[in-house]
């Protein structure tokens, strides 16, 4: 039987912030730090739910309004629940950032 897992999740979200992605993931990460940053490009490790989750996140990626977030890992659907908008860590989570795609 094969493995039913994806390699890996991108998603693309318009007129969205760094810093409103950075503090969405933050709240749904136990932990969430920058490994690297240069340019448009930011890399950062994250743990949801006990699973490390590296993330990419490539500003203006399409346009001047797209950026595209990349959650390296074939765990992340092990770690849906969290990272569905609305789903933060207790009371800090302020649900969904205001962004089109979190809507």
């Amino acid at each position: 039987m094969t493995d039913p897992r994806h390699p890996d999740i991108e998603i693309y979200v318009k007129n969205c912030s760094l810093e409103q992605l950075e503090q969405w993931l933050r709240n749904r990460c136990s932990t969430f730090e920058k490994k690297f940053s240069q340019g448009l490009i930011h890399e950062y490790d994250g743990i949801v739910d006990e699973t490390k989750v590296p993330v990419m996140i490539h500003e203006k990626v399409v346009g001047k309004a797209w950026t595209s977030v990349w959650f390296k890992s074939d765990r992340t659907l092990d770690t849906r629940s969290r990272l569905r908008p609305g789903s933060g860590r207790g009371t800090r989570d302020p649900g969904p950032v205001h962004c089109r795609w979190l809507e």
